[in-house]
Order: structure tokens, then sequence, then C-alpha cells
């Protein structure tokens, strides 16, 4: 709770024997549904080019990059990501078919505030209508709390609304817009900041097993309760 120091002025709460969150490595995160696997250009650029060929450009309007045009592209794109220091990229990859089908980095990490974000996210088509996007960013999660991390962000274009409905289904908390934060593809970007912090993380990471227990799913795969329902209930 917030306090008044010796000088009488109210000062938020102690972090007591605080020396900054792990380091997250670029280590594999399996789930049941999923993996995460480091990303490599030799083994995953074929598989992503063809998830995301799958799509159309307006898969890409929000993000950074465009649709590679080829597995060569690909390949270029994914190696840009493995050799940047500031990122942790994954793979992430359908255990059902051993094939990768989606993208995602820790980014920003920032260590000594114990604050990271999950960013790049760069889901094909073949994660649609699948359990397989909630469990890579549970699995991102939990690791990133585990780790010591007391924040974990999530950002997006404004415009983005699929994005920001997406991070709000996961129990994360809209905290606002930074304006006029980027110029993306020759247009202004605000984005819009949503977050969850370790005090929240024990009832998401419940809300998020129960939803993806194997018993919450039929014999055709279609869940039994939405998420939103444990939200309400647990």
């Amino acid at each position: 709770m917030p306090e008044l120091n010796q000088y009488g002025q109210l000062v938020n709460d102690p972090v007591p024997d605080w020396h900054g969150a792990g380091v997250l490595t670029r280590t594999p995160l399996t789930g049941v549904w999923c993996a995460l696997e480091p990303l490599d250009a030799g083994r995953h650029a074929a598989d992503l080019f063809d998830a995301y060929a799958l799509g159309d450009d307006s898969d890409w309007t929000w993000l950074a990059s465009v649709q590679p045009e080829s597995v060569e592209a690909t390949a270029r794109w994914v190696e840009d990501k493995v050799g940047d220091a500031a990122l942790v990229p994954y793979a992430v990859i359908d255990l059902r078919s051993g094939h990768a089908v989606g993208l995602v980095c820790y980014m920003a990490i920032e260590r000594m505030a114990g604050s990271v974000e999950i960013g790049h996210v760069t889901w094909s088509r073949k994660m649609k209508n699948s359990t397989i996007g909630t469990e890579a960013v549970w699995l991102l999660l939990k690791n990133a709390f585990e780790t010591g991390y007391r924040r974990v962000e999530w950002k997006c274009d404004s415009m983005n609304v699929a994005s920001r409905k997406a991070a709000e289904r996961l129990g994360f908390v809209w905290e606002g817009r930074l304006r006029q934060k980027l110029v993306r593809k020759g247009r202004n970007r605000d984005s819009d900041m949503l977050s969850i912090i370790d005090g929240e993380w024990p009832q998401r990471d419940a809300e998020l097993r129960a939803w993806l227990a194997a018993e919450n799913f039929d014999g055709e795969g279609r869940q039994v309760k939405r998420l939103e329902e444990f939200r309400e209930s647990l």
C-alpha cells in the first residue's frame, strides 16, 4: 500500500529485495497444442511461407513487415529477427502437424524494470479458430512471470481492433493510447497499450489453464466454455 515517507510525501509500494528479472533465453517452450521453438530460418522459413500464403496482404496491414513473396524472402525476414539481439524470437509449432504456423517474439525487454513485451505477433490463417494462439501467449506469459518479470505488455495499432480485443480476451488490461507513437508504412500509428502485471497473473493463469484443458473441448475440437466464462466463475 502507498505510505507517507519521512517528509510527509505519499510514495508507492516498496518492492523488497528487487534486483531485476532474469534473462529470457532462446529456449523451447512446450504446451499441449503447440510448442514455441527458437526461430531458425533453416527449420522454419518454408513452413512459415506456406502458412502465410493461405492469407493475403490484409493480414499484414498493421504489421511493420509485408507478406513474404517466396521462401527465400521469408528466410531473410526470419534471419533479421534471429540476428536481432534485442529479441527472443519463436516459431509457433502446431504439435498435430509438426509444422511452424506463426511467429512471435519477446521484445522491449527491460530486466531492471521487470518489464517485457509480447510483440512481432504474426499468426497465419492456420491458427485461426484454434487453441494455438491462446496457448502460445500463455506459454510466453508463464515463462516471463516465472523468470521474475513484473509486467508483460501488449501494444497494437489503435486501428487494429481485433488485436486489442484478442489481448483483452486473454486478460490484458487496456491502459491507454500513445498518440503518434510511430510512422508505419507511410501512415501515422497511434499505439494502444495493454498489460498484465504479476499480481494479476495467478488469476489469469488459472483462467487460461481451465480454458486450455482437454475437457473444455468436444470431439470436434470446439470449446465447451468461453474463456470469459472462466473469468467470471474462477
